[in-house]
C-alpha cells in the first residue's frame, strides 16, 4: 500500500515539473517574440521617420501624398498629431517636419470652425464635408485639402468638447458642430432628405412606417434646431435641406 503512495506521489511530482517546464519555455518563447515585434517596430519607425524627413515637402503641400502618410503611419500604430509626455517638443510632425506641418492641421481646424459658425443659421450646424473642403480650396494662396485632411482635423479639435464631430449619413460625411446628437429618428430623416433634398410627413409615414405623430414630432425638432426649413405653401407641407435650396 505504501509503496503504491510513494509511486502515486512520484508521478505527481514529475506532472508538476513538467508543466512548470511547458510554463518556463512558454514565457521564455513569448518574451523572445516580444523582443522581436519592438525591434521590428523600432525598424519600422526610424524607417517611417526617414521617409518624412525626405518627403517633407511633399507632405506638406500634397493632400494625396499626405493622405497616403497617414495611412503609413497608422499602420504601425503612430498618430502624427499626437504628442506623448516624453515628447517635449509636440507631435511626430512637429519634431520632423517643423511645426509648420502641424500647425497645418491646428489652421485647418480654426478654418473649419470659423465656416461652420458662419453657415450655422443656414444648415443648423450640420454640414458637408465636401462643402467644407469646396470653400477652404476656394481661398486663395492657400495649399490644397483633401476630405481626409478636413476629417482629422475635426478629430483633433475632439478634446475640447464644443460638439464638433463628424456624422456619416446617407453615405456622406457631414461636419456636426452644435453640442446635441442627433437622435436616431432626426438621422434617418436627414438621410431621407439626400434622395429629393426635402421630405414630408407623407414620405416619412409611408416610406418608414411610422405614426403620423412620429413624423410631425421629428420634423418639429429638425426645424426648431434649424436643419429642415419649411416650405409653408407647399401641399403637404415639405421640409427642406437648406444646402438644396442654395443650389
Amino acid at each position: 500500500m505504501s509503496m503504491r503512495r510513494g509511486v502515486g506521489l512520484a508521478a505527481f511530482d514529475n506532472h508538476q515539473r513538467t508543466a512548470q517546464q511547458y510554463s518556463d519555455l512558454g514565457s521564455t518563447f513569448l518574451q523572445t517574440h516580444i523582443a522581436e515585434l519592438t525591434d521590428q517596430l523600432l525598424t519600422f519607425q526610424a524607417a517611417l521617420k526617414k521617409f518624412a524627413q525626405s518627403h517633407a515637402d511633399e507632405i506638406r503641400s500634397d493632400p494625396v501624398f499626405r493622405s497616403e502618410f497617414v495611412k503609413m503611419c497608422s499602420a504601425i500604430g503612430v498618430d502624427p498629431l499626437a504628442s506623448s509626455r516624453a515628447n517635449k517638443k509636440g507631435s511626430f510632425w512637429a519634431e520632423l517636419l517643423g511645426s509648420d506641418v502641424n500647425d497645418f492641421f491646428f489652421e485647418l481646424a480654426v478654418r473649419i470652425i470659423e465656416i461652420c459658425r458662419r453657415t450655422r443659421d443656414e444648415n443648423g450646424g450640420l454640414m458637408l464635408v465636401e462643402d467644407v473642403k469646396r470653400r477652404i480650396n476656394s481661398l486663395p494662396g492657400r495649399p490644397p485639402v483633401s476630405q481626409e485632411d478636413i476629417v482629422r482635423a475635426v478629430d483633433t479639435l475632439a478634446p475640447l468638447g464644443h460638439g464638433f464631430g463628424i456624422v456619416r449619413l446617407a453615405n456622406k460625411d457631414f461636419i456636426r458642430s452644435v453640442p446635441q446628437e442627433l437622435s436616431r429618428d432626426q438621422a434617418v430623416a436627414i438621410e431621407a432628405t439626400q434622395a429629393l433634398g426635402y421630405i414630408s410627413v407623407p414620405i416619412l409615414r409611408d416610406n418608414l412606417n411610422w405614426e403620423t405623430a412620429r413624423c410631425i414630432a421629428v420634423l418639429d425638432d429638425l426645424v426648431a434646431s434649424g436643419l429642415v426649413w419649411v416650405d409653408e405653401l407647399a401641399r403637404p407641407k415639405e421640409y427642406w435641406t437648406p444646402s438644396w435650396i442654395r443650389q
